[in-house]
């Protein structure tokens, strides 16, 4: 980047502390969640190339989208995007990976052609597209790709853990100048979608080793083979050009200046004022401030992420299945979408969701049922109590509904208090910071039930780390200490196995295993709501795994000046 732009590390915007957009294998292979990890971005220091001039606030030429950003990015590169939406953001439109998601949880091809996979499943090999051309104008190699994976292996990577840890456990080979093979230590079906990480020159990094990665110039000056490429930049915003080389559809916008606002607050005025075009990750409140705005439309679609509540099943209060379904037939699900969270979500009944080649249409579902969960909690034992609180041998079910600060998800738990309590059930809301929600309840299993938000599930269903036993461990997701020796078998062998109709029977009954036990709660999956103005056009409310992937539909927008 020609001038570093000043920036807070952690933009003022909820619910995204990491996001990984891979797979997961083993305890190493981690997901994104709103949990705040141990990761610490790395530091950084004044880079040492500017070799352009400062721009102030031109007036953009009629064909470029306005796109409004909360907060400033820190690492113009797809290694480390993960400690920033904004990274994420424009590394999507400056990166390509060998893969990219569908919209349907499938993985196609993208840098990659076509993929192959040995018979015991731990080679994949990668073919790739001939003629592709870096911002720069030369050939991208295998030897690229070779070199992009050694800088995440290499011991002193200064990103996130887990996706270092994820490389270190593959060779990467390059075969040819249009072939590179990947050896797995076992197989694992969800590899492509791991492949979908942006890949860097290898010729522009071959001098920068992991120690000196986060503070490479490099960083500021991104040159990927995506669809726009950097023009220019400026204190407060960046411009970026359509790639004239670039391989897949070609961009309608010929240019887009990305700006850069403290919070999703200044964002939403500025969007009301025409000053940008488009604005995406507003909170609930600042979309309410526009929609009295006719020239500001809202699209909305699902992200693959999920809000459910954990339940410590090592506690005698929720070992019981028969407890764990009546605390779900209790809630009003649709009710807390539509009143809580303005109708942003889609009230789910399986872990694997619904857009998703896997999700079994046919999975048992809970609608609410008070009388229903009366019941079962009489069967259980749970006797009503003169103060109105069930009791089973003295013990009363009270306990600590546990959620973080963010002012949705208390009024989330404080409604599901209220409702629990209409059959007998007492939940004392407490929230927390998100840092202390994981690192003092959630890693130690120390809590009676979480609301929490499990966030960037990507496109390959695999539901391995929240569900299996080997997960329930501090380092693990299971939170809610599943073991199940059925449901561990049919996570594995469908992890295990490439053949999509087999994972597809698999995971049938994976989720009828789930919705019998209901190990956890859940609740629904949100809407991501993509605010723009009417001069932008083409726009399509897809499902992404994140809200940055709605970037890689971006060749089909269009601005038609003075719409």
């Amino acid at each position: 980047m020609p001038r570093r732009l000043s920036r807070d590390p952690w933009p003022a915007i909820a619910l995204i502390v990491v996001a990984v957009v891979l797979a997961l294998m083993s305890r190493s292979w981690q997901t994104e969640s709103d949990r705040n990890t141990a990761n610490v971005e790395p530091s950084r220091t004044a880079a040492s190339t500017s070799p352009s001039t400062s721009i102030s606030t031109p007036t953009p030429r009629a064909d470029t989208l306005v796109e409004g950003i909360a907060g400033r990015p820190l690492y113009l590169n797809p290694l480390l995007a993960q400690f920033s939406p904004a990274d994420r953001d424009l590394t999507t439109l400056l990166f390509s990976g060998l893969t990219k998601p569908g919209e349907h949880g499938e993985i196609l091809p993208d840098l990659a052609e076509r993929w192959e996979v040995s018979g015991d499943g731990k080679e994949y090999t990668f073919f790739l597209r001939q003629q592709v051309r870096w911002h720069d104008g030369t050939l991208f190699t295998a030897d690229d790709v070779s070199a992009t994976i050694k800088l995440l292996q290499d011991p002193a990577f200064p990103g996130v853990p887990a996706l270092a840890a994820f490389w270190r456990k593959v060779a990467v080979v390059p075969v040819d100048a249009s072939t590179v093979r990947f050896v797995l230590p076992e197989p694992y079906a969800p590899f492509p979608q791991a492949a979908s990480i942006g890949i860097l020159q290898g010729r522009t990094w071959a001098a920068v080793q992991g120690k000196s990665l986060a503070d490479s110039g490099l960083n500021d000056s991104p040159l990927g083979t995506g669809p726009y490429k950097l023009k220019d930049v400026g204190e407060d915003q960046l411009i970026l050009e359509a790639n004239a080389d670039y391989y897949g559809q070609r961009p309608k916008i010929g240019e887009i200046t990305v700006r850069f606002y403290p919070d999703t607050q200044s964002l939403a005025a500025a969007l009301r004022r025409g000053e940008v075009m488009a604005a995406a990750r507003l909170q609930p409140e600042d979309l309410a401030t526009l929609k009295g705005s006719p020239e500001v439309a809202q699209y909305r679609g699902p992200l693959a992420s999920y809000l459910l509540i954990f339940v410590n099943t090592r506690l005698p209060y929720f070992q019981d299945r028969g407890t764990r379904q009546a605390l779900l037939y209790a809630l009003d699900r649709q009710g807390i979408v539509d009143r809580i969270a303005g109708g942003a979500g889609t009230v789910l009944d399986s872990p694997i969701l619904p857009y998703s080649w896997a999700y079994d249409g046919q999975v048992k579902q809970y609608g609410r049922d008070p009388e229903q969960a009366k019941s079962l909690l009489d069967k259980a034992g749970w006797k009503p109590g003169s103060d109105g609180v069930r009791a089973r041998d003295e013990v009363k079910l009270q306990f600590t509904l546990l959620t973080n600060d963010d002012p949705l998800r208390v009024k989330l738990a404080e409604e599901i208090s209220r409702q629990w309590a209409t059959v007998g059930v007492k939940a004392d809301v407490q929230a927390v910071g998100i840092t202390g929600l994981m690192r003092d309840y959630l890693q130690p299993r120390r809590f009676d039930a979480v609301l929490f938000g499990w966030s960037n599930l990507g496109s390959d269903p695999d539901p391995y780390e929240l569900w299996h036993s080997s997960q329930a461990s501090a380092d693990g997701g299971n939170y809610a200490s599943v073991v199940n020796p059925s449901m561990d078998e049919l996570l594995e062998d469908a992890r295990h196995t490439s053949d999509r109709s087999e994972r597809v029977r698999l995971y049938a009954r994976f989720q009828e295993l789930f919705a019998e036990q209901v190990p956890a709660l859940l609740l629904y999956e949100p809407w991501y709501t993509y605010a723009v103005r009417s001069e932008v056009g083409g726009i399509r409310p897809v499902a992404l795994a994140d809200p940055s992937d709605r970037f890689r539909y971006v060749s089909e927008w269009t601005v038609v000046s003075g719409r």
